[in-house]
């Protein structure tokens, strides 16, 4: 999934941009959409959803004839980001959100960090060359997966009917390891060489008999404990042939990707060779 957030100060001219660029990414995808929205209680109280929330519901959907809304008591941007990733979006335009590490288009004289293109223009400076180029633009930014996102990309893979089984690997952080706690891992990369092994880790594979495809997504940064490290998933025709792919691709990994980890302990920190 392409992220990117659009900012700007009220009136500038954002959501029409957003409108236009929507309207542009739905020819190439499924395209979701987050709104940081102030001082809006969007499930009141006195409707039956917010009574179940306040009886102790994690979420509650309300369901008409028209559409749907889900009320979470989740409200990080990460968590709204993961919903639509695990719902198959290809793209998500984030509108707001100045305090995020997201790569945003700035709409007016803000100056912010992260920023990938400054348009000083109003809204009816937002010509079909300017959209051509922030639709380069999004193109360029970094995929956002989730295990689920890759799952669905599977299942919407044209040679699916083909499959009889997908798998997966999730690695995540393991806090304990005998009586040494850890307290996260940090994970570098020569990060286009990282992405081109992966590109021809997966393409090996996919050469052999039975595999229809694989993903492979290796975080870096900093991980925390129990937080996800890497996705490895498999569509194959068999489940031997499944296993065996991911069994491979987890050992190839360690060995050849240069993804480095260095680990912060309760007794020091220190580099791992072999970072799986």
């Amino acid at each position: 999934m392409k992220i990117i957030s659009v900012t700007g100060y009220k009136k500038s001219g954002k959501s029409l941009l957003i409108e236009k660029l929507i309207s542009e990414l739905i020819k190439r995808g499924h395209v979701g959409t987050i709104k940081h929205i102030h001082n809006t209680d969007l499930n009141p109280k006195g409707t039956d959803t917010r009574r179940h929330m306040d009886s102790g519901a994690d979420k509650a959907i309300g369901v008409t004839s028209t559409g749907a809304a889900v009320y979470s008591s989740n409200t990080t941007l990460e968590h709204a980001l993961d919903e639509l990733a695990n719902a198959g979006m290809d793209y998500t335009v984030v509108e707001g959100f100045k305090d995020s590490h997201l790569p945003r288009i700035v709409m007016g004289d803000l100056e912010l960090p992260y920023t990938v293109k400054k348009l000083s223009t109003g809204p009816n400076g937002i010509t079909d060359a300017t959209i051509t180029e922030l639709l380069n633009i999004i193109e360029q930014q970094p995929e956002y997966y989730t295990l689920d996102s890759l799952i669905v990309y599977m299942k919407r893979h044209p040679r699916i009917n083909e499959a009889g089984a997908i798998g997966s690997f999730t690695g995540i952080v393991r806090q304990k390891t005998g009586e040494i706690e850890t307290k996260a891992l940090e994970f570098e990369s020569y990060e286009g060489i990282a992405k081109q092994k992966l590109q021809q880790l997966e393409n090996d594979i996919k050469e052999r008999k039975g595999i229809i495809d694989i993903k492979i997504y290796h975080k870096t940064g900093w991980v925390m404990p129990g937080e996800d490290i890497v996705y490895i998933v498999v569509a194959a025709s068999h489940r031997q042939q499944l296993f065996l792919a991911l069994s491979d691709a987890i050992e190839r990994i360690k060995t050849e990707i240069p993804i480095w980890k260095k680990e912060h302990t309760t007794t020091g920190e220190f580099w791992v060779e072999g970072h799986l």
